[in-house]
């Protein structure tokens, strides 16, 4: 530690005087690894039916095509934490745009299904690794007053990737007709990442390693000088104490998170990132145009509604950034998983009565509005608040896991249900489990908003130790 950069706690903090456009310019190229995100994981939409036609691919293949990244995904999000702490943030982002390109590729150019399996899976490594890492870089550059706004960027990047590449998909699939879509068309898809993906890799080449891994690895010089630029002198030399007071009383543990308390919450943080998924809503981002086709739409139409739904789901995730802090967490939960419930069950409802397309349309956009209000967000918020401090990053980490496991698991048996049962079964199964969630989150999951997150780490723990005894 380096005496002159301690302060006494309680001590009134300097002012900002740093660069607002350099923070904003740092937040955006991290934000691209969120846009790269939402692109790779949502690229398999447009393509997979085709891509099943020219493998001659069974219900439980088409799964395994659509799902596979999604190991990937577990995988990297459990290795980026510790391999950010390693190298470093920027290098570990560094990293994912290398992979990202290298899936983009990869995935254009397969003779086998087994190769674009291998490509995919490298692509979930990136999308693991920049689902931790770019929000982590984004919150340890910004400043106090406005890091949950340029935190809340990485959710509206990754859904605006999601937008980006269902337009690309269907810009493609207008350049022929369905036996170029099969035979090539899929191909200039998944290629299409790469320009993406070499932007980021080259943006990052103007940001500085975050300066609290850099004074967690003894370089206080190099992060004083990153400080300096982001908040100005004085706020630089307070920040750097803070941090080397953070870095020293860093201690948790996974035996501390098995504590009678403390596993109460890691299990209600756990039990919410798998309801996020199973309430079906990545049954339906992954197979949009397969749903639509099914439906009566053709394969240009089914391309354009996905455009439509992916609309939908940012415009309602921003409405869900604008209101979270004033309706409150578990009033947002309930009301969308209810509303969820009801789509589905108004879905399930048009494929078995066989109504008009247009049904199937408006059905499935109110169920995106309702996810992207409350399940989508919201779930994040409420896990990034209920963890303890000392243990927030590894009970996130353990968390993201379980979600994406549980992502892998709708991906792959979606369209087996689909060929097995019928759509509307399969829907209707979904909305059950959004009956679940209801019932969870009226039950396990307080109220967080309004709360400091010593408040909230209090009440937690309280509830535990009364629940253990």
């Amino acid at each position: 530690m380096i005496a002159h950069l301690q302060h006494a706690p309680g001590t009134e903090p300097p002012p900002y005087r740093g660069s607002t456009g350099y923070v904003l310019l740092l937040t955006v190229v991290a934000a691209l690894g969120g846009l790269l995100f939402g692109y790779d994981t949502a690229v398999i939409a447009g393509a997979i039916d085709y891509l099943t036609e020219h493998f001659q691919l069974s219900p439980e293949l088409k799964g395994w095509a659509t799902s596979n990244i999604l190991l990937g995904c577990a995988l990297g999000a459990a290795v980026a934490g510790p391999l950010a702490d390693y190298l470093g943030r920027r290098w570990v982002l560094v990293l994912s745009a290398i992979f990202f390109a290298i899936s983009a590729i990869g995935t254009a150019i397969p003779t086998t299904l087994t190769q674009f399996v291998l490509a995919r899976m490298l692509g979930g490594l990136a999308v693991g690794a920049a689902a931790i890492v770019s929000p982590l870089y984004i919150a340890e550059i910004s400043p106090a007053p406005i890091r949950g706004r340029l935190v809340a960027l990485q959710q509206i990047a990754i859904i605006s990737g999601m937008v980006v590449v269902a337009i690309v998909n269907w810009v493609i699939a207008l350049q022929g007709d369905h036996a170029w879509n099969v035979t090539t068309g899929w191909r200039w898809m998944f290629g299409s990442e790469t320009l993406p993906a070499v932007l980021f890799l080259a943006c990052l080449t103007l940001v500085p390693e975050s300066p609290r891994w850099l004074i967690k690895m003894g370089r206080t010089a190099d992060a004083l000088a990153v400080l300096t630029r982001l908040a100005g002198p004085e706020r630089a030399n307070w920040e750097a104490a803070d941090i080397q007071r953070t870095v020293a009383e860093e201690t948790g543990r996974l035996s501390e998170l098995l504590r009678p308390g403390y596993r109460r919450i890691l299990v209600i943080g756990v039990i919410l990132a798998i309801l996020q998924q199973i309430t079906g809503i990545n049954a339906i981002v992954y197979y949009t145009p397969s749903i639509f086709r099914s439906s009566g739409s053709t394969d240009i139409w089914a391309l354009f509604w996905t455009i439509i739904t992916q609309a939908v789901n940012l415009t309602f995730t921003l409405v869900a950034i604008a209101v979270v802090d004033r309706l409150g967490r578990k009033p947002l939960l309930l009301l969308t998983s209810t509303a969820m419930g009801v789509s589905l069950v108004l879905l399930g409802w048009a494929f078995h009565q066989q109504l008009p397309n247009t049904w199937v349309v408006v059905f499935i956009q109110l169920y995106m509005a309702s996810f992207a209000v409350g399940m989508g967000p919201v779930v994040w918020v409420v896990l990034a608040e209920m963890f303890p401090t000392r243990t927030r990053g590894l009970a996130m980490g353990i968390a993201t896991v379980a979600l994406w496991l549980a992502d892998f698991l709708i991906t792959q048996t979606a369209p087996m249900m689909y060929a097995a049962w019928g759509p509307a079964s399969a829907f209707w199964t979904y909305a059950v489990m959004c009956a679940v969630c209801l019932v969870f989150v009226l039950l396990f999951v307080p109220e967080t908003k309004g709360k400091t997150l010593e408040e909230i780490e209090r009440s937690f723990l309280k509830l535990g130790t009364t629940a253990s005894r």
